[in-house]
Parts: structure tokens; C-alpha cells; sequence
């Protein structure tokens, strides 16, 4: 694997999913943190507090209602779409994404936490098992969510053990939740795990400290998402340039503009820097790097720019401008961890299209290698998947793909399958093994 050198950011945008089973109060607890930090506006509030769909006691304010935006989720009282929110705190940015809990809504998790720098597992304390042995039973949507976060790499785990108040604040009980969740995530490889004890619905250590739980001396929810530092590993990546349009000028103009336009996804390039153009394997010099702003000797991953090339080149959308001494690997076969999210069960036998990057491509699912079993974390041998199943499995593509391992490159490591009669997205994959 890249040796990759980690670049620490703790006073810029931090993207962060809430996860967990249903009603375990994820809305709530989003709601919570936006308007104990001043992060509601007066029009919504009042709009919340009138709202026919309310499900509080008198005038209490339903803050759930504040991501719950279509009306099945308002009338169910359910989460159904992923929501994104964002707000600010005079220490930092935050984009949310509030994520369904129930396990038919998977893929929408799936979605929320492919961006995510954060997640928040809540664990509702009056859901677990407390066996007589003095262990405790998680939630399978725990184990789950869990699972996907560390497929996807998302490097901090916030366990927020919540709804406190309906056990008097038993630190016992919480301590008990804590343990079994960290034997679990030792099972996983999670290794940055943060708990917190706390109740979305009155406030207690969300944003605030509790006074009911003097015992825990930690960080409440929003100073520590304020402290965690986003391990920017891309920037020092090899670099990476998906080709999204070519533009050129039109026909009257005197001089012959032809440039990429696109997303750097990893690295950064300068003016002089030598490309090489995959999948073709052209090589080619760094001529002008351009933006809205002018021209630049240099950009970095996440900025859109237009490069400019030296030599006239047969470069389109699809392609991919990698660094000259650290290409990315062209792939026809290859090995995939998936979450299958389609109603419709995997077909070995069917053609589905493979999205990767801005690249689109005929591909066809050779093996089902292992099912991933969420509970005991073995994979066993399958012949089908089902909606919400994650497996490992074998892909043949037409067109080679000019691809990194999702572990040191997660941009150019991440695809999704598309059914070529529906056009619906099937299932999202990050490429392991390349042969």
C-alpha cells in the first residue's frame, strides 16, 4: 500500500452521518444540536412548533421534524430519505447527514456515509439487552451500520448512547453498552471509537454538560465533533484527475483552446508536471492549469480546474490524467467489497453497467467470493444477494478501468453497479483486490 502522509484539519468542514436502528432518535438528536447551537432559524422553529405532525407533549417543540422533511416520514414518524443538513459553530463548519434507521432504508446509509469524515452510532439504552451474565445484546442495525463504517473507512466512531434519561442516568448500564460495543468494533478494526453518554430529547450533553451525569467527565457531542481532526490523506496522494468535458473554443476564435475540465480527487499538479493519459498510457505535459479566476501554477485535490496540455492528445470524458510516476492500475478483472441495493437479487448471468469515476462501462459479476455475516463478522459462501447484503465479489469490465485500491485512494477505489434495463442503481462497491 501508499505510504501516505497525514494532514490534520481541525478547523475546517466536517461532514458526519447519524446512524443506528429505528427511533433510537437520530432526527431528534440532529435537531437538538442545531438549535441548542443557534443553528434554527425563527421561521422553522415556528413552523416545527405548528406542525399537525408533532409528536411531543404540549408546547415542546418536536425537533425531529427539522430533517424529517417529506410528509410519509412526517406522518410515520420515521426517517426515510437521507437529509443533509448544515450549520456552524464559531469553532467550525458541519454538513449532517441524517440517515434512515430502519434496515430496508441500508443503501440510504450507504449514500450519507460515502463522504462522511464522522459517524455517530446511537444506541438507544432502552433497546439493548441486558443479559444476567452482565453482557449486552446490540442491535443488528448497530452491528451494521457499524460494518459499513468501517468498510467505508470512516475514520471516527462517536458512539452517542442515548436516551439516558429513561434509565435515571445509570452509569452502570452505560458502562456495560460501552464495553459490548468496543468488543464488537475489536471484531471490526474499529480502532477511533469516542462514547458518550447523553439524551437528544432534554439536551444532556449534546451541546450543554449534563448536571444528572456528573460522573462522566468527557467532552459533550458538539465540542468534541469541534476537536476532531479530518485526516486529509489525499493531498499527498498520487494525483488524480477524472476527465468530465473537454472545452474548447469555437470555431472563429484565432488561437485553438482545447482543455480537460474536471475534479482533482487526490494529489495536486503544477505547470511542467508530466500526465499520463489512462487508459490509452499517452504521456503528456501540464501546459496551464485554469479557473474562473485565471491561470495557476499549481491546484490541489478538491479544487475543479481546467488543465491545459502541450501535446494534442485524444483525451475524453471518461479518461483519467494520472501522475506520470505513479499511474493508477488498469483493471479488466477485479475484486470488490459491495452493498447490494437493489430489490432485485444479483444475477451472475445479467450485464449491469459499471460507473467509475466519469468513466461507464459494460461489466459482468463473474463470483460471488464470501457473504459478510453481520452479526459473527465471517464471510461464508453464497449464491445470491439480496437487498442489503454486502459481499465480496468478482467483476469482468469491457473497458479497463484505471482504478486504486479503495484503501489508499477512496475516489478512484469506489464504483457503483447500474441494471442496464432499469438504469437503477444496484449496488456501491470499493475495488480491494486487483488482478
Amino acid at each position: 500500500m501508499t505510504a501516505i502522509t497525514q494532514n490534520l484539519n481541525t478547523a475546517g468542514l466536517l461532514r458526519f452521518i447519524t446512524a443506528g436502528s429505528v427511533d433510537d432518535g437520530k432526527s431528534t438528536l440532529i435537531g437538538r444540536l442545531l438549535f441548542d447551537s443557534k443553528g434554527i432559524f425563527a421561521d422553522q422553529l415556528d413552523a416545527m412548533s405548528r406542525s399537525k405532525h408533532k409528536r411531543t407533549v404540549g408546547d415542546a417543540v418536536d425537533l425531529s421534524l427539522l430533517t424529517d422533511g417529506l410528509e410519509a416520514e412526517r406522518e410515520q414518524g420515521i426517517t426515510i430519505d437521507v437529509a443533509y443538513r448544515y450549520f456552524a459553530t464559531p469553532k467550525r463548519k458541519f454538513i449532517i447527514a441524517d440517515t434512515p434507521g430502519h434496515e430496508q432504508y441500508t443503501r440510504n446509509m450507504v449514500t450519507g456515509a460515502s463522504t462522511a469524515d464522522a459517524v455517530i452510532i446511537l444506541i438507544d439504552v432502552s433497546k439493548v439487552k441486558l443479559r444476567e451474565d452482565g453482557g449486552v445484546d446490540l442491535l443488528i442495525q448497530t452491528k451494521r451500520h457499524s460494518t459499513i463504517a468501517h468498510l467505508l473507512q470512516i475514520e471516527h466512531v462517536v458512539v452517542a448512547v442515548n436516551k439516558m434519561d429513561l434509565i435515571d442516568y445509570d452509569q452502570a448500564i452505560y458502562e456495560r453498552i460501552v464495553k459490548a460495543y468496543r468488543e464488537f468494533a475489536a471484531t471490526l478494526g474499529l480502532k477511533d471509537i469516542t462514547p458518550i453518554p447523553l439524551s437528544a430529547l432534554t439536551g444532556d450533553n449534546v451541546v450543554e454538560p449534563s448536571a444528572q451525569m456528573d460522573w462522566y467527565q468527557g467532552p459533550t457531542l458538539i465540542s468534541l465533533l469541534e476537536s476532531l481532526s479530518v485526516y486529509d490523506e489525499s493531498h499527498d496522494a498520487p494525483f488524480r484527475f477524472p476527465v468530465q468535458l473537454v472545452a474548447r473554443h469555437n470555431g472563429h476564435e484565432a488561437n485553438d483552446f482545447r482543455g480537460y475540465m474536471g475534479r482533482i480527487e487526490a494529489g495536486k499538479v503544477s505547470v511542467g508536471d508530466t500526465l499520463v493519459v489512462q487508459p490509452s498510457g499517452q504521456r503528456a505535459t501540464v501546459k496551464d492549469i485554469v479557473t474562473l479566476e485565471g491561470s495557476h501554477q499549481s491546484a490541489v485535490v478538491g479544487q475543479s480546474v481546467t488543465i491545459l496540455l502541450n501535446e494534442y492528445l485524444d483525451v475524453s470524458r471518461g479518461d483519467l490524467l494520472a501522475g506520470a510516476e505513479q499511474p493508477a492500475t488498469l483493471l479488466k478483472n477485479l475484486q470488490a467489497d459491495v452493498c447490494w441495493m437493489s430489490d432485485e437479487p444479483l444475477d451472475t448471468r445479467r450485464k449491469y453497467w459499471i460507473k467509475h469515476g466519469t468513466r461507464q462501462t459494460s461489466a459482468k459479476v463473474t463470483g460471488i467470493d464470501t457473504l459478510l455475516d453481520i452479526n459473527t463478522q465471517e464471510r461464508h459462501a453464497a449464491e445470491r444477494l439480496k437487498l442489503n447484503d454486502i459481499a465480496r465479489i468478482s467483476l469482468t469490465v469491457q473497458q479497463p478501468l484505471a482504478a486504486d485500491a479503495y484503501d489508499e485512494i477512496r475516489a478512484t477505489g469506489a464504483f457503483i453497479l447500474i441494471d442496464e434495463v432499469t438504469h437503477q442503481t444496484v449496488a456501491a462497491g470499493m475495488i480491494r483486490i486487483a488482478r
